[in-house]
C-alpha cells in the first residue's frame, strides 16, 4: 500500500471515530458514519477490511465500552513474570522483538554530547510519525497532526549537544520494520530516556499483547506499586516511543479509552487496529 493511501484511509478512519464519539448516546448506524466521511458503505466496508483487517461491524465494535471491559477481564497479570527479566526483557509485537535500555545520568547529564541523532518522517498506519533514533537504539516517535516543529523541538530538546543528521530514508526503514506489509521476524532496540521507575513502567507495557488493554491498577500491580496509580498515569504520560512502547493500551477502569499524548482518536484507532491483526494471527 503506498503511503499516500495509508494516510488517507488513516485519516478517513480517525474522521469516523471522531464521529462516532460525538454521536455514541445515538449509536449511528454504518450508512450514517460512510455518509459523515463521505463515503458509500461499499467503500467505507472495503477500505476499513484492507486498512483494519475487519470489517466496520466487527470494528465499531471494538471501539466501544463493552468491549473494552471485557478486554480488561480478559486481561491477567502475567506481566509480573515478564519483568523478572529486569531492562534484559524483551517484548514482542507480532514478529518483531523489541529489546530496551536506560540511557545512564552522565548520558543525560551530557546532553548527547559526541552522539549522532538521527530523524526523520516517515509514513505509519496510523499518520505521519517523526521518528528519532541513535546507533543505540530508537528514543523518539511521536505521530503528526500539524505540530511538526513542536515535535522537532521537542526532540532535540532532548539531545541539545547532539549532532543531528535529518533521515528520510532511515525513518521510512523504521517505520517499515514496525509496520511490514506482512509481519516477519526482525528486531528493534530502544533507548530510554526516564527516571527507575518510568522505564520500569515502559517496560511493562512493552510485554503486553497486541490487542490487550490494561487499566492503570493493573498496570500498577504489575509493576509492584499497587498503591501509585498516579504515578504510573505520569510515568504513561511521560513516554515518548509511541506504539512500540504501547501506551495506547492503558485505558480507565470504566471502560473509557482515556487521554493519548497523539490524540484520543488515534489511540482508538490503534486498539481497533491491533485487535483486528491480533485475529489474524
Amino acid at each position: 500500500m503506498s503511503e499516500l493511501k495509508t494516510d488517507s484511509h488513516y485519516q478517513t478512519v480517525a474522521d469516523a471515530i471522531c464521529y462516532i464519539r460525538q454521536h455514541a448516546k445515538q449509536q449511528p448506524e454504518l450508512a450514517e458514519i460512510a455518509d459523515a466521511v463521505n463515503l458509500s458503505e461499499y467503500h467505507l466496508q472495503r477500505l476499513f477490511s484492507s486498512w483494519a483487517g475487519i470489517s466496520p461491524k466487527r470494528f465499531l465494535q471494538y471501539l466501544t465500552k463493552e468491549h473494552a471491559k471485557q478486554a480488561l477481564q480478559q486481561s491477567t497479570d502475567t506481566l509480573s513474570a515478564a519483568l523478572d527479566a529486569g531492562l534484559s526483557g524483551s517484548g514482542r509485537l507480532h514478529d518483531l522483538m523489541i529489546s530496551c535500555e536506560a540511557m545512564t545520568p552522565g548520558e543525560i547529564k551530557s546532553g548527547g554530547n559526541g552522539v549522532q541523532l538521527n530523524y526523520g518522517q516517515a509514513s505509519t498506519p496510523f499518520g505521519i510519525a517523526l521518528i528519532g533514533w541513535t546507533d543505540r537504539g530508537i528514543c523518539y516517535l511521536a505521530f503528526i497532526s500539524h505540530d511538526l516543529p513542536e515535535k522537532q523541538q521537542e526532540l532535540l530538546n532532548q539531545w541539545p549537544n547532539a549532532t543531528v543528521i535529518e533521515d528520510s530514508n532511515g525513518a521510512d526503514y523504521i517505520s517499515q520494520t514496525i509496520f511490514p506489509a506482512t509481519p516477519q521476524p526482525g528486531k528493534l532496540h530502544l533507548l530510554l530516556r526516564g527516571t527507575n521507575f518510568q522505564i520500569k513502567v515502559w517496560e511493562a507495557l512493552i510485554n503486553t499483547g497486541q490487542g490487550q488493554l490494561i487499566s492503570y491498577s493493573q498496570l500498577a500491580r504489575a509493576t509492584g506499586s499497587p498503591k501509585a496509580q498516579r504515578a504510573i498515569g505520569s510515568a504513561v504520560a511521560a513516554n515518548h516511543i509511541g506504539f512500540l512502547i504501547p501506551c495506547h493500551r492503558v485505558i480507565r477502569e470504566s471502560g473509557e479509552s482515556g487521554n493519548y499524548r497523539w490524540g484520543a482518536d488515534r489511540k482508538q484507532a490503534i486498539h481497533a487496529w491491533e485487535s483486528g491483526h491480533s485475529l489474524s494471527k
